[in-house]
This record gives C-alpha cells, sequence and structure tokens, in this order.
C-alpha cells in the first residue's frame, strides 16, 4: 500500500506539469483576434478595477508569472509579456485577478497572506524536525509530532491557496468575456489553459494530504 501511495505520489505532480505546459503551448499559438498584447490586458484590466497604482512588468522565464502585493506589481514572464496567444492573456487576467482580491481584501487571499511567513518556517524546517524526532522519539516523542503539525501547516496553506486560485481564474475568465477582450469562442481555450494551472494546485494539495497520512501512520508505528 505504502509502495501504491509513493507511486501516485510521484506521478501526480508529474501529471499535472505535463498537463499545464502541453496546454499553455497549445494556445500559444493561438493569436487573439484583436491583437492585444498580454501586458495590454492586463493594465486595461487593472485600470477598468481602479487598480492605477499596481504596475505591470516583465519577468524572466517561463511560466514565472505573478502578484506582488507588497510592491503592488503584476509580473509578467517570457511566455506572456508582449505576447497576443491566448495562453499568454488568460494567465495576463489571472494574475490581475489576484490585484483585485488583495484590493477587495478577499478573506482567503487575506488567510493565506498571513500564513505566509509560519508556512515558509515549516516547510523549510519540518523534514528537520521529523528526523530529529524519529531519532530521539523513546526520549523525546514531542519532537516528531511537532514535525508533523508544521507539515500540516504547509497542507493548511494549499489547502487555502486553492480557492484563491480558482477564484482569480474565475475572475478572469468573466472580465475577458464582459470587457469582450477575447472573443467567445476564445474564451473555452483560455478557460483550458487555466483550469490545467489550477489542476496543478489541486495535484499538490492532494499528494501533500497523501504525505501527511504517511507521517501520521509513521508515528503510530513508533
Amino acid at each position: 500500500m505504502d509502495v501504491i501511495l509513493l507511486l501516485i505520489m510521484l506521478l501526480l505532480p508529474i501529471i499535472a506539469s505535463v498537463n499545464v505546459n502541453a496546454t499553455f503551448s497549445k494556445y500559444s499559438k493561438v493569436r487573439n483576434s484583436r491583437g492585444l498584447t498580454a501586458d495590454q490586458v492586463a493594465r486595461q484590466i487593472l485600470d477598468s478595477n481602479g487598480l492605477y497604482n499596481v504596475r505591470v512588468e516583465h519577468v524572466s522565464g517561463k511560466l514565472s508569472d505573478h502578484y506582488d502585493p507588497t510592491t503592488n506589481v503584476v509580473r509578467l514572464s517570457d511566455s506572456v509579456y508582449g505576447q497576443t496567444s491566448v495562453s499568454a492573456i488568460g494567465v495576463a487576467a489571472h494574475e490581475c485577478g489576484h490585484a483585485c482580491q488583495h484590493a477587495e481584501e478577499y478573506a482567503p487571499i487575506k488567510v493565506r497572506t498571513a500564513l505566509v511567513p509560519v508556512t515558509n518556517f515549516c516547510s523549510n524546517f519540518w523534514y528537520l524536525a521529523f528526523i530529529v524526532g524519529i531519532i530521539l522519539f523513546e526520549a523525546i516523542p514531542q519532537i516528531l509530532y511537532l514535525g508533523i503539525a508544521m507539515f500540516a501547516i504547509v497542507v493548511l496553506f494549499q489547502l487555502v491557496t486553492l480557492p484563491v486560485e480558482i477564484d482569480a481564474s474565475s475572475r478572469a475568465l468573466k472580465t475577458l468575456e464582459s470587457d469582450a477582450v477575447l472573443e467567445y469562442n476564445e474564451i473555452p481555450n483560455a478557460k483550458k489553459v487555466l483550469t490545467a494551472a489550477a489542476f496543478t494546485y489541486v495535484t499538490s494539495l492532494v499528494v501533500s494530504i497523501m504525505q501527511l497520512i504517511r507521517l501520521l501512520a509513521a508515528a503510530r508505528r513508533d
């Protein structure tokens, strides 16, 4: 059973990564009919929501797109910034969705932001605490459970992140349609790109839950 879980945990992220890259690449070849670039669309969406103070910048890399709330910047990657593809437009709109969430103080993103510092710490040190806990279990069993609790916080962060990402994609698709950024027949293609991206968050959460189950099982054996 443990071997099957390990195989699933290994395969799911690979499948999700291949899927999102293949979907993005496919619709990167499909130019939007209005000829708008992703950065132009981002600026249009931000301005239509009154977010004139949020800048749009270029960042190197592929699919390294993100919204930085600390500097109020939507950063678009090489594969998105200046591109006219349906894929690029969808990703840019998604990141603007995050900017709108912060501006509206969307509850899940507030929780997610609050969890960032503790999650960063726990993701870096939970494994160390778990290993030390196994070694010193007879003397100090609490260390083992501390490691598991730290990993549980990482899982909680991923759980909170999921609705944030889904909402950002939903906002993106509604805006692309209502503002006529994309034609009606182009919206489903943008949706496929954003759905593939959302699937990576789902698989990450599933894999982490499986890992948490394995850790709890290991603690019971000890």
